[in-house]
């Protein structure tokens, strides 16, 4: 149905995986203007304690970097904090077991840019998932005013947390996390919350969670 623009994310959140589901294809946006405290460089997970941000540093250009040329910082160990929070978080959910020897490698390999370790990481979890995409990452960018009618530009209200498109509704729907009997259910983590705990049934919850308006 169409095709949408999304930002690059690391292992994005639900709503994001819905919008690349019910689209025909989806564009990357590659040149767009790096923005801190998006979902970019920001993954949010469940946790024993509640919702915990994973976020990876960055070396930004001077100025205005665009999104193609951050690099990804060393700084403060942070692959071995991010696995180790996996690790702590979802040890004890149904999939983690089946799925951890796929996520580990990208926790011990080094990455220049962070758009190609997004990039990577996102065909993993549509493999995962059982899901394929049409992706394409953006030649140049474009103002949404500019932007032909078929497609959605979900860039900026969906990389704060917001319902973006005008086709569809982005409707949560409820699944098994392993500490809901803690603090309730948390909607719209990371994909890999919805992967560890509900492993294949993850592309239905996809699907649940749209409605067509």
């Amino acid at each position: 149905m169409g095709e949408c623009l999304l930002t690059s994310a690391y292992l994005p959140p639900v709503e994001w995986f819905c919008r690349l589901y019910s689209h025909d294809k989806a564009y990357i946006e590659q040149w767009d203007t790096y923005m801190k405290q998006t979902y970019r460089n920001r993954a949010v997970i469940d946790s024993p304690n509640g919702s915990l941000s994973l976020s990876i540093p960055v070396s930004k250009p001077s100025g205005k970097p665009l999104m193609k040329d951050v690099r990804i910082s060393d700084h403060g160990n942070w692959r071995h904090i991010h696995w180790e929070a996996l690790k702590s978080s979802y040890s004890q959910t149904p999939f983690f077991e089946f799925y951890q020897d796929d996520f580990q490698p990208f926790y011990e390999k080094k990455w220049e840019f962070l758009i190609d370790y997004n990039e990577a990481l996102l065909m993993k979890c549509c493999e995962l998932i059982d899901l394929e995409p049409n992706i394409s990452l953006t030649e140049r960018y474009e103002k949404t005013e500019n932007l032909p009618s078929s497609i959605t530009d979900c860039r900026l209200k969906l990389n704060k947390g917001e319902v973006s498109g005008t086709e569809n509704e982005f409707i949560p729907k409820e699944y098994y996390q392993v500490f809901s009997h803690k603090h309730g259910f948390k909607a719209n983590l990371s994909i890999v919350d919805l992967l560890f705990n509900m492993g294949p049934e993850s592309l239905v919850v996809l699907r649940d969670s749209l409605i067509r308006v």
